[in-house]
């Protein structure tokens, strides 16, 4: 038995945030000091490591909960059920609901029940409940929708990824113009044909790199240091991204008894786009290839890192056809992966 996705949907926020929208930013060094060099210059070399011009922020009155049931419902009409016959619920997220203007995070009741309940279901048999995972969230949500429609726990499950980091970003922080905001939500059950989930990688790593993502104060001084944002370090990061992904993709895709040949697209978190280049390039290195062409599509240019939600937003602009020279038609075989806060990585291979 496979499992397989039968609608997908997405919530693109409205409130578009440029790169010049960060010129009168005062940008500040860990210890509080001044930057040597002006805002234009910090933009630029911003844009050239991550790729990033845009990306979008939650209206003021919406919470993380809101995108996800705005996504819901356009997953729900993308497969054509009744929501009701949903058996579970799993909604990926790390900061619950904040709302503008506030620094705290509320998770009671979980993000996911709240979504139950915008979508009025009153099958009480609908579980819902949240999940913790970094940015590779919605990727663990999908493996374990597997292990519940595998067992017989379950036939139908939506999978959510929905986040607003916009409002736990510190301000003197440049590495706040990474993040966004958005939703993406899928439906999966058991497939009767060739299409679905093949094969699968999810790992934690939680010595050193347990802390490579935290909670921390303002680079401002002056700031209240009982407020926490948050923070990373980036370098760290992307050498641990180096060092595992290509591998743990690997692993997953020889687990598949796919061939490196057969591979159509790889959807990976967008969380840099050096990063996820230089992944992908070392993931080829291990056949002794070279990245095709096209292989990896990405949204980050516009959209930015939303953490959770930057897969499933990727692959529903890809099959409604909004990312130019993409596209997964019927047979192709696509590799899901990510890597975040935990540290995590997982991976999975479908065939579309």
């Amino acid at each position: 038995m496979k499992i397989k996705i039968i609608g997908i949907g997405s919530y693109i926020p409205n409130l578009e945030v440029k790169n010049t929208d960060f010129d009168k930013h005062v940008f500040l060094n860990e210890d509080g000091t001044p930057f040597g060099y002006p805002n234009e210059v910090v933009i630029k070399k911003f844009k050239g490591i991550t790729g990033i011009q845009n990306r979008r922020y939650a209206e003021p009155q919406y919470t993380a909960s809101d995108l996800a049931f705005f996504a819901a419902e356009k997953a729900i009409a993308n497969a054509g059920i009744d929501a009701e016959t949903l058996d579970y619920i799993i909604f990926a997220h790390n900061f619950g609901d904040v709302k503008t203007g506030t620094h705290q995070t509320d998770i009671l009741p979980s993000l996911a029940t709240r979504v139950k309940n915008k979508l009025g279901i009153k099958n009480p048999k609908c579980v819902a409940y949240d999940i913790l995972f970094g940015c590779p969230g919605w990727i663990e949500g999908v493996l374990q929708a597997n292990a519940f429609i595998k067992s017989g726990m379950a036939k139908r499950v939506m999978v959510i990824g929905a986040e607003t980091l916009s409002r736990v970003v510190d301000d003197h922080d440049r590495d706040s113009m990474i993040y966004s905001d958005g939703a993406g939500v899928s439906i999966l059950e058991a497939s009767t044909d060739e299409a679905g989930l093949l094969s699968y990688e999810s790992a934690t790593y939680a010595n050193d790199e347990a802390n490579y993502l935290y909670f921390g104060k303002s680079y401002n001084p002056d700031l209240d240091p009982d407020i926490k944002y948050i923070k990373m370090y980036g370098r760290k990061i992307y050498e641990f991204a180096l060092s595992n992904v290509p591998c743990a993709m690997k692993s997953c895709l020889d687990k598949s008894g796919i061939g490196i040949d057969e591979v159509k697209k790889i959807l990976i978190h967008q969380a840099n786009e050096k990063m996820d280049e230089a992944i992908i390039e070392r993931f080829y290195k291990l056949y002794d290839k070279t990245a095709p062409k096209d292989i990896m599509p990405m949204s980050i240019h516009d959209l930015g890192n939303s953490s959770v939600a930057t897969v499933p937003t990727l692959y529903d602009l890809i099959l409604q056809g909004k990312i130019e020279n993409h596209e997964i038609n019927k047979g192709d075989v696509v590799i899901f992966a990510s890597v975040g806060a935990g540290m995590n990585i997982n991976a999975f291979v479908y065939r579309y």
